[in-house]
């Protein structure tokens, strides 16, 4: 039994004139506001914790990233009891593909939406297990004992390139075109623990800000708001949007 404090947090920065991201924050869609809960999870048989990051411009990125978070939502709602982790992996691969379908036609379609997409980064529970998710290169981060560590890895030319930074040219999406998108899958129950905080974020804040700032802040016990303004401190070039939730 566990105790989730969670903070979630998306702003539209800057320079850009509307948000494109959007933040699933257990039972609340946050984009362009600040939001706050918490909850136990033996009162919960599944839920989801997950960022996405639109893009496409004018309206369609937020309409990517509001579309695959919605599908996700409902996806996990209506699964039935019972799947093994193998299993579970299986439906979700089944699940991209089918979203990914989805968001692609919706460009054919209506050419105002054409080559929009989205990044994918989520915390995932269901039969009593946890599972992390990304597609794309939003992130994923753990603090424990003080020290930040990053779990996913981006989906960039960078790090095809072996280089540590980050690129802005990505290799992986939900829709925009990409024709075989991927996940990255991990379950991770035995390293759920309590005293962690995980944080996901889009890249309008670890564009702006460097790890080791977003270490100390978090140190300090940082909402996902005062990370968004950091971010904008910095010169918010992006939309920014984060999620902060601690094991209690």
């Amino acid at each position: 039994m566990s105790r989730i404090v969670l903070t979630a947090a998306s702003r539209v920065g800057c320079v850009r004139s509307n948000n494109e991201d959007m933040v699933l924050a257990y039972d609340k869609f946050v984009r362009s506001e600040a939001y706050h809960t918490e909850f136990m999870t033996e009162n919960v048989d599944r839920f989801v914790i997950a960022l996405a990051d639109g893009m496409g411009g004018h309206n369609a990125g937020e309409v990517a990233s509001a579309d695959v978070l919605a599908n996700l939502q409902f996806f996990l709602n209506d699964l039935p009891k019972g799947l093994s982790i193998s299993e579970f992996n299986e439906v979700m691969v089944v699940w991209l593909d089918s979203v990914n379908k989805m968001i692609n036609s919706k460009g054919h379609v209506n050419p105002s939406m054409s080559d929009m997409g989205t990044t994918l980064v989520a915390v995932l529970f269901y039969g009593a297990k946890y599972y992390w998710v990304n597609c794309g290169d939003s992130r994923l981060y753990r603090l424990r004992d003080g020290k930040l560590l990053q779990l996913s890895t981006d989906h960039s030319l960078n790090t095809l390139h072996g280089e540590k930074r980050h690129s802005n040219v990505i290799t992986n999406c939900i829709g925009a075109g990409c024709k075989n998108s991927f996940i990255d899958m991990y379950e991770f129950t035995d390293d759920f623990l309590q005293g962690d905080t995980y944080m996901i974020c889009s890249d309008g804040l670890n564009d702006m800000i460097h790890d080791e700032q977003i270490e100390c802040l978090m140190q300090e016990g940082a909402s996902a708001n005062r990370l968004c303004e950091a971010a904008i401190e910095a010169g918010g070039y992006d939309n920014v949007s984060v999620c902060v939730f601690s094991v209690m």
